[in-house]
């Protein structure tokens, strides 16, 4: 078939992308968050 992609395509796309983002903020965030703590511990030294 050729032609526009069918709705499918504009519920699915966003949805992955949307899941990609929240997935990647999520462990962005906890590695951010343990980078810092890493660095705490080291200034206490």
């Amino acid at each position: 078939m050729i032609g526009l992609p069918g709705p499918e395509h504009f519920v699915f796309i966003p949805g992955v992308l949307l899941i990609g983002i929240t997935l990647g903020w999520m462990l962005g965030a906890r590695s951010a968050r343990a980078q810092i703590e890493t660095k705490r511990r080291r200034a206490r030294e």
